[in-house]
């Protein structure tokens, strides 16, 4: 069994950033791909961005060159640099644990989820 505990949001004005940390439970948080997700009000999860174990990342298009996503398998933390956010980000932003290998980008084929943590972004 893996815990998730996301911290980190916030409210924040346009232009600013924010940074999300993930806290994982167990012994092989290296070897998971993690991932965030985030829910707008309305609209479905959707995904953010990912790591791989081997220290491959993807990005959603929508968040490229703003977001970074960087893990420290020391720490069990995962984590979420946002910066340049914009309104159209505000959602609660989701972690994520996919155990073993395979696609990565649907929130089905997550194994284990935060409680998420909230993020709103002012105009």
């Amino acid at each position: 069994q893996v815990q998730l505990v996301e911290s980190g949001g916030g409210l924040v004005q346009a232009g600013g950033s924010l940074r999300l940390s993930c806290a994982a439970s167990g012994r092989t948080f290296s070897s998971y791909i993690m991932g965030w997700f985030r829910q707008a009000p309305g609209k479905e999860r959707e995904f953010v961005a990912n790591s791989w174990s081997g220290g491959t990342t993807y990005y959603a298009d929508s968040v490229k060159g703003r977001f970074t996503i960087s893990r420290d398998n020391a720490k069990n933390t995962l984590y979420l640099q946002m910066n340049s956010l914009k309104p159209e980000d505000t959602a609660v932003y989701y972690c994520a644990a996919k155990v073993g290998s395979g696609s990565a980008y649907d929130t089905r084929e997550y194994d284990y989820w935060g409680q998420g943590t909230q993020v709103t972004v002012s105009s």
